[in-house]
């Protein structure tokens, strides 16, 4: 894969090996695919942790002679190979554990894989610790059938040879992709209904560090997709749930050629260009632009409230970065921006975050901005799992902060400018 702009489409070079060896069907060659070749398509999911295939979905003309009932857990083996398309090694190699093996009302096979908090070798992404980002895997998912399906006559059925298509995430694939006439990247999900009679409302989503492009070390990636598979941020407000709070809203999330926190003076502009450009082409309420974010997205989400005091009706930074009080950091709040803040903000911290200090950061600036509302919690827990302490996106993006008997989301679509 090309290490500028985005992936290349996801094939298998060698998914069909395990079947030839043990089943007799031939490779799949690239010059020339049979008409009877089996497509497996991975299917992921954004999980709390971050993306992760959770199931493959193998689609095939021979599927129609088999009996449904001979397909079990144990027809078909799964081996993935993640490699990292920055530097071209190897991020992990494993099998993957078949937990379930059904149909599609389509007539395909499902095989779903065990995944989760801790369950390796399902994730999209290896984040890079020496730049700080979040970079998207290609996957190589080599599926084997090692028993013989059954035909509706009583004779063996083979499927193969297998190629792999492109990853799928629907929740991921239900935002379209974007560039600014500026050049920055952005998603962007468009309500189904369209909003109500004033127009929808827009959620502007700033995504942290980890998602921004990279284009220094003689990196070109900069690639549209880690703001919506790296967490739910984005996504949560696009949930069904949430659409119906907002009486349907559109969701946009750019992304950073870098890092917000990097240079937050001149991404503002940029930002702004953004919002105006959607805004100029959807029918949205210029009163309800809401904009959140974590962590780097936290302190732009401040940022963006301090250059444009009118221009949201809220602001919600999650686990945020107010930069140093002596302002010696690359990043900067000063107390007089947030004092002078009269946007309604919520802000979200867990009290051991050990990457942004709650403390110096969210408390500092709750006690700041007047009538602002905080949710710090202890822990990052949900769902029987503990996360880090800088994680606490997740209980925006399940919409459990609540204030008064409120809770985060139905105080957001409240709002007006």
């Amino acid at each position: 894969m090309s290490t500028s702009i985005s992936r290349r489409s996801l094939l298998v070079s060698g998914a069909a090996v395990g079947a030839s060896t043990l089943l007799g069907v031939p490779a799949a060659s690239a010059a020339g695919r049979d008409p009877d070749d089996a497509l497996v398509t991975p299917v992921a999911e954004v999980l709390d942790s971050g993306e992760q295939v959770t199931a493959l979905r193998v689609s095939s003309r021979a599927l129609g002679r088999v009996e449904r009932t001979s397909l079990t857990t144990s027809t078909f083996t799964v081996h993935v190979t993640a490699t990292n398309p920055l530097t071209g090694l190897v991020a992990y190699e494993q099998d993957r554990v078949v937990t379930a093996a059904g149909w599609t009302r389509r007539g395909e096979i499902l095989l779903e894989l065990a995944h989760g908090w801790g369950v390796a070798g399902g994730d999209t992404l290896q984040y890079l610790g020496a730049h700080g980002r979040n970079v998207v895997l290609d996957l190589d998912h080599a599926v084997t059938q090692v028993e013989p399906l059954r035909s509706h006559g009583g004779g063996p059925v083979v499927v193969g040879p297998f190629r792999q298509g492109r990853l799928s995430d629907p929740e991921v694939d239900a935002f379209s992709r974007h560039v600014t006439a500026s050049g920055l990247n952005y998603r962007l999900f468009s309500p189904p209904g369209g909003g109500g009679r004033h127009g929808a409302a827009l959620v502007v989503w700033l995504h942290g560090g980890g998602e921004g492009g990279l284009l220094t070390d003689g990196y070109a990636y900069y690639d549209n997709e880690t703001p919506l598979r790296a967490n739910r941020g984005a996504l949560g407000f696009a949930t069904p749930e949430a659409q119906r709070l907002f009486g349907g809203a559109y969701v946009l999330a750019p992304q950073s050629t870098s890092a917000w926190m990097l240079d937050g003076d001149g991404f503002a502009p940029l930002l702004l260009e953004a919002i105006e450009e959607v805004v100029a082409t959807r029918r949205i309420d210029r009163r309800r632009i809401h904009v959140a974010g974590c962590s780097n997205g936290g302190y732009m989400s401040l940022k963006m409230v301090a250059e444009h005091p009118d221009r949201f009706a809220s602001s919600v930074p999650v686990c945020c970065g107010i930069g140093p009080r002596d302002g010696s950091g690359t990043y900067f709040i000063s107390d007089d921006e947030l004092t002078a803040m009269t946007t309604p903000t919520w802000l979200v911290a867990s009290a051991d975050d050990t990457t942004l200090d709650a403390e110096d950061n969210t408390v500092h600036a709750h006690e700041r901005i007047a009538g602002s509302i905080m949710s710090l919690y202890d822990t990052v827990t949900w769902d029987g799992n503990s996360y880090p302490g800088h994680w606490s996106w997740i209980y925006v993006a399940r919409n459990d902060p609540r204030h008064d008997g409120v809770r985060l989301w139905e105080w957001m679509a409240a709002a007006r400018r």
